[in-house]
């Protein structure tokens, strides 16, 4: 799909950032198998559990200051609920439990399951709410499809990872609930801000992503990942089409084919909305996008070699742009064609690059991607790992000072558990 002019502007960047030599290169990776190992048993695994386990109320706290002490008790927020049970389950699924045992992860995941379905779900109407009291009393409950997702990927991993016949259920129902209330057979993809009964949020009320009738590529990004889990767990060929749908929307919809990279705010009807910072790249979701496409072609069984193109140019404006040579680590957002002006290290964004550049490494074993590799993750290695207290900090700041906190209610253990979990993947694969 892409133009030829992709290749001619774009595909010559991708050495740019590379001008200072590196050090000599081995031809194994295998090194960095025992560097990640250690982030995920010894920093990673140890902070989350049990620390985020709610014993008293149930579902996970998540709110830790930069030090990883408990910043009192806070509300539960769909996404990240979710994104533990997603965490504890997929740890099971690739037997990286350590330090605890693969019962104990199994119980987590099942503690946040109950919380997830005793409380945030909506009992009357269907659905999960957006955010509830530390007891599970409903605080927001608005239904968006951002959070949704998240609750479909979760409930799919734990299908597969714990052989769960409950947590399958549970996805089978909500797939099916989305499918009446939010597809959008018109134009394609899904509608994506609810009140709790279902109705359309008014135009004039916010939406907890933002105004309540835009689609988002960020929101569409992330029910393309757990609809390829959900595919994989259930096998139901309406799960297949959608996720085409899906796939088809992430590579195409998305992408501004005059520079190669996506935008993220659409009207219903796909309608590109570039005023002001809607015109912004993210680097992140991006790149991102490139991996969870490769994911997404395999779990519905078609070739991704007509993508391979787009991923090439997608990889080379970011690197353009995005990527900060010296402190080597993707800033976090740019103005189009433009150098990146939000220039902070983002935890998440680091953690999807990982992944991205090793897969399109072992996709076309260009240096390039490698070195983006190896070079980010000695960054987050020796900057955004707190080897002292646990986890990643939230973020590097321009001038390299760790910022924000260890949990919050939009910071869980998925992105960088994930990106450990899928780069040792990676790395171990013959």
């Amino acid at each position: 799909m892409a133009h030829a002019h992709y290749r001619r502007t774009f595909l010559g960047a991708l050495a740019a950032p590379f001008a200072q030599p590196l050090p000599a290169q081995s031809n194994s990776l295998d090194a960095y198998i025992p560097r990640l190992e250690k982030a995920l048993y010894e920093n990673a695994n140890p902070f989350w559990y049990p620390r985020c386990l709610d014993r008293e109320q149930g579902g996970y706290m998540i709110n830790h200051n930069a030090q990883g002490l408990p910043n009192g008790r806070s509300t539960k927020m769909i996404v990240t609920q979710a994104r533990m049970v997603w965490y504890f389950s997929r740890m099971v699924r690739a037997g990286m439990t350590k330090p605890a045992t693969k019962a104990q992860f199994t119980g987590a995941a099942e503690h946040g399951l109950r919380f997830l379905r005793s409380k945030m779900w909506d009992q009357k109407h269907g659905g999960y709410y957006w955010e509830v009291e530390r007891d599970g009393t409903p605080r927001r409950d608005q239904k968006h499809l951002y959070g949704q997702s998240f609750a479909l990927y979760a409930l799919s991993e734990m299908a597969i990872a714990l052989r769960s016949r409950e947590a399958l259920a549970a996805a089978t129902e909500l797939f099916h609930l989305l499918e009446k209330r939010s597809h959008d057979a018109q134009n394609g993809g899904y509608v994506e801000c609810f009140e709790a009964d279902w109705s359309e949020t008014p135009e004039a009320k916010p939406g907890p992503m933002g105004p309540s009738r835009l689609k988002l590529m960020n929101t569409h990004l992330h029910l393309m990942e757990a609809m390829t889990t959900f595919y994989q767990a259930s096998m139901l060929p309406m799960a297949r089409e959608r996720l085409l749908e899906l796939m088809t929307i992430e590579s195409n919809t998305v992408v501004r084919k005059d520079i190669a990279a996506c935008a993220d705010k659409y009207t219903r009807d796909w309608k590109r909305l570039t005023e002001g910072d809607y015109a912004r790249v993210s680097y992140g979701h991006d790149l991102e996008n490139v991996w969870l496409l490769m994911e997404a072609a395999k779990a519905a069984g078609v070739s991704d070699a007509p993508l391979h193109d787009l991923y090439k140019v997608n990889w080379a404006y970011c690197l353009k742009h995005g990527w900060d040579a010296a402190q080597g680590a993707f800033c976090d957002s740019g103005l189009p064609g433009q150098a990146a002006d939000r220039r902070q290290k983002v935890w998440w964004v680091q953690a999807e690059v990982l992944v991205s550049a090793l897969k399109m490494y072992r996709l076309t074993g260009e240096k390039q991607y490698r070195e983006v590799f190896e070079r980010t993750w000695s960054f987050v290695e020796s900057m955004l790992i707190d080897w002292k207290t646990g986890e990643w900090h939230s973020e590097i700041t321009a001038d390299g000072q760790p910022r924000g906190e260890k949990a919050q209610m939009w910071k869980a253990g998925y992105h960088n558990g994930r990106a450990l979990v899928e780069c040792l993947a990676e790395l171990r694969r013959a």
